[in-house]
C-alpha cells in the first residue's frame, strides 16, 4: 500500500523537480499532521485515519494540476511572519521581501514616521514594516475589497495597526493621506505580452487584477503613483518601487523627470533590476 509521502511524490513528479516535491510534501504534512521533518520521517510508514489519508490524496491532486500550495493551505510565511492568503491576493515573494528590509533600513533610527502602501494586497509590506518599525505610523490602499478584507485579517494576526483604505491610486479624486514620510508600492508591472513566459500555476490561480498593465503603458503605475506622491510626501519624503526588471532605466527617469532626487536603482538576489528609492 502506498504511504501518503509516496502519492506526493509521483503526483507532484509530473509537475515539480525532487526538490520541490520534497520540501512541498514535507510543507503540506507538517501543516495537516502538526508534524517537525523528523518526525514525518520517523513515522513515514503510520497508517493514518482514512479522513486525513483522503485530505491529503485531495491536496496532493490540487497541487499536481498546479494549484500554488500556500492558497490550499491558506497561508504563506514573508518576512519571519505567517500570511493568510487566498486567490484574491498575491502570494507574498522574497524580492518583496528584500524591499521591506531596504525600507526598515532607512528608517530604523526614526523615533516615528507615516508610511502610505499602495495596492496592498495581502498586506505583507505594510504589516511587516509595522510589525519591525513600531513606532510607525500606516495606511495601506488597495483597489479591491476582497483584498483588503484579506489584509485586515492578517493585521490582527500579526497584532499591528494599519489604516486600511479602499481607493482606485489611478483616480486622481480619491482621497488619499498626505504629509507622508514615505510611500512604497509593488503595483501591476507585467505586461500583457509576458504572459507567455509566466509559469501556469501563476497565470490560472493568483489575481490578474494585481499582476498585468497594459503593454502599451507598462510604466502606468509608477508614473502617477509618482506624480502624486509630489503633493502627498512632505520635502525630502521618500518613495520605494518594487518594478519589473525590464524597466529598471526607464523608471529612474520618469522621477528624475518629475524632479525627484537621490534615485537609487536596486539588484534583487537574483541580479535583476527590482527595487527603486527616490526622494522628493
Amino acid at each position: 500500500m502506498q504511504t501518503v509521502k509516496q502519492y506526493f511524490r509521483k503526483a507532484l513528479s509530473v509537475r515539480y523537480d525532487s526538490e520541490e516535491v520534497r520540501a512541498i510534501t514535507n510543507l503540506v504534512l507538517e501543516k495537516k499532521l502538526n508534524m517537525q521533518p523528523y518526525q514525518l520521517l520517523m513515522n513515514e510508514r503510520e497508517i493514518l485515519p482514512d479522513n486525513q489519508r483522503v485530505e491529503l490524496c485531495s491536496i496532493a491532486d490540487r497541487l499536481s494540476s498546479g494549484e500554488p500550495v500556500q492558497y490550499i493551505l491558506g497561508e504563506a510565511e514573508f518576512c519571519g511572519a505567517t500570511f493568510h492568503v487566498t486567490p484574491d491576493v498575491l502570494i507574498p515573494r522574497p524580492e518583496t521581501a528584500e524591499l521591506v528590509d531596504w525600507i526598515v533600513s532607512e528608517y530604523k533610527s526614526a523615533p516615528s514616521f507615516r508610511i502610505m502602501d499602495i495596492g496592498t494586497g495581502s498586506g505583507c509590506i505594510a504589516i511587516s514594516i509595522a510589525r519591525m518599525l513600531p513606532s510607525s505610523e500606516i495606511s495601506a490602499v488597495d483597489v479591491s475589497a476582497a483584498a483588503l478584507s484579506v489584509a485586515s485579517s492578517n493585521a490582527e494576526i500579526n497584532n499591528v495597526t494599519i489604516d486600511f483604505i479602499l481607493a482606485d491610486i489611478l483616480n486622481p479624486d480619491s482621497q488619499l493621506p498626505s504629509s507622508l514620510d514615505c510611500i512604497v508600492s509593488n503595483p501591476p508591472y507585467i505586461m500583457e505580452k509576458e504572459k507567455a513566459e509566466m509559469e501556469e500555476h501563476v497565470l490560472e490561480h493568483e489575481p490578474h487584477l494585481a499582476l498585468f498593465v497594459s503593454d502599451s503603458d507598462p510604466l502606468l503605475f509608477y508614473r502617477t503613483i509618482a506624480r502624486r506622491a509630489t503633493k502627498l510626501l512632505k520635502p525630502g519624503g521618500s518613495l520605494f518601487f518594487e518594478i519589473n526588471a525590464q524597466f529598471g532605466r526607464e523608471t529612474v527617469d520618469m522621477l528624475s523627470s518629475l524632479g525627484f532626487r537621490n534615485i537609487e536603482l536596486r539588484k534583487d538576489f537574483f541580479g535583476k533590476d527590482r527595487m527603486v528609492k527616490a526622494n522628493l
